[in-house]
């Protein structure tokens, strides 16, 4: 990913927890030169070995399988709030842009079965129910259907290589400019609410 480097973010766990925050990404392989993506949900955990992996599976009627072989290499994007700039909230007249936070991860599948996949599952279907007023354990759906749909999914883990981050936020304006924008971005939609949020994290004006 081309990232400016006044935009490049290299805190590490400021990036998983922006994965963790964002965790419905687009996995992105290549196989015969054709590339292919799908949008899925992936937990970020730590393997036996304490290297940093994504846990996830697929459809076994997604034909994105067949570039899921151990040892093949992806890339995985995940993406937070962006929103339009306008050159009218700078205090000197520029181009439009857009502000935004994405990551790409790049890391190498190994094919996940058994009572590894089943475990990875338990733990996704936690993490997601956790906040709900009442999570629901994998344990309380019916056996049969829980079979059923296991039976229909290929589980992978990526474990990560690279990360890039970039967190394009106005950085080069000035202070005066930053804070109009950041100020405009807080009448909008909870997107661009986001933006401004992330915004008002950064004290870096102008570089």
């Amino acid at each position: 990913m081309y990232i400016p480097r006044r935009y490049e973010e290299k805190d590490k766990e400021k990036i998983h927890d922006f994965i963790r925050e964002n965790s419905f990404g687009i996995l992105v392989s290549v196989k015969d030169g054709t590339p292919a993506g799908t949008h899925i949900p992936l937990l970020l955990e730590k393997d036996a070995d304490g290297r940093d992996v994504l846990m996830g599976h697929i459809s076994r009627g997604n034909e994105q399988k067949y570039a899921l072989t151990d040892g093949a290499k992806v890339m995985v994007i995940f993406h937070g709030p962006h929103a339009y700039i306008s050159p009218r909230w700078y205090t000197q007249m520029n181009v439009p842009t857009w502000n935004y936070i994405a990551v790409h991860v790049y890391g190498t599948v190994k094919i996940v079965e058994g009572d590894e996949l089943h475990g990875a599952l338990r733990r996704l279907v936690d993490y997601y129910e956790h906040p709900m007023p009442q999570p629901v354990k994998v344990e309380e759906i019916p056996e049969k259907v829980y079979h059923e749909n296991f039976r229909g999914i290929v589980g992978f883990k990526i474990s990560i290589d690279e990360m890039q981050a970039a967190y394009k936020l106005s950085q080069n304006r000035d202070e005066t400019s930053y804070h109009n924008v950041v100020g405009e971005l807080e009448k909008g939609d909870d997107v661009t609410k986001g933006v401004a949020e992330e915004m008002k994290k950064k004290t870096n004006f102008g570089q």
